[in-house]
């Protein structure tokens, strides 16, 4: 799929990846419906979460990681680089605040060698002014807010994801959602695909 939108002149000389995540609803009643519908009590719904590395111009998804949700993001995110590094050889990633962690930097730049993380501080609420690791330190001095603005970029792809493909899924099990998952970004990249042949 990659080697396609390489050849096609997609991807360019330093691609940009973006991480974030959507959630899905696991069934077709709108979350309007089910707290107006005054004669059911509807638990916290659970829904699917499906976690993303967008390339920021083309939006094709370079890798996908599905949980149920709601659930915390941030272990997703090794997955999720060693699979898009296997895919293109990205210049910059950016992620927001749910993937800071240190061991997320060091990943991306120690081991896949990419030149530049961006990943938004999260306080964390522990009063602490300046981060104690080298890499956090590094975005709480100086953190590029005109290159963070292209995460916006994913959020952009999910919009275009959801109005082609729908924001439900019609499986039923655990299971099979995610398989669903992953046979719509397959759908997802191919469309963008055709309509630049």
């Amino acid at each position: 799929m990659f080697c396609r939108a390489r050849l096609r002149g997609l991807l360019g000389g330093k691609p940009t990846a973006a991480v974030d995540g959507t959630g899905l609803d696991s069934r077709h009643a709108s979350r309007h419906y089910t707290r107006r519908d005054k004669s059911k009590r509807f638990p916290m719904r659970r829904y699917v979460l499906l976690s993303v590395v967008c390339h920021a111009e083309s939006h094709l998804l370079a890798a996908a990681e599905v949980r149920v949700g709601p659930t915390n993001e941030s272990p997703l995110f090794i997955d999720l680089i060693d699979e898009a590094g296997c895919h293109a050889r990205w210049d910059r990633v950016l992620a927001d605040a749910a993937y800071d962690a240190e061991h997320n930097h060091r990943l991306c730049r120690e081991e896949w060698l990419i030149r530049s993380s961006v990943i938004a501080l999260n306080r964390r609420r522990s009063g602490r002014k300046w981060p104690k690791t080298k890499y956090r330190r590094q975005m709480r001095r100086r953190f590029p807010k005109r290159v963070y603005r292209q995460r916006a970029q994913a959020e952009s792809a999910f919009s275009r994801h959801k109005r082609l493909l729908g924001a439900a899924l019609r499986s039923r099990s655990d299971a099979a959602r995610e398989r669903e998952c992953y046979l719509r970004v397959l759908t997802h990249n191919v469309m963008l695909l055709a309509a630049v042949a």
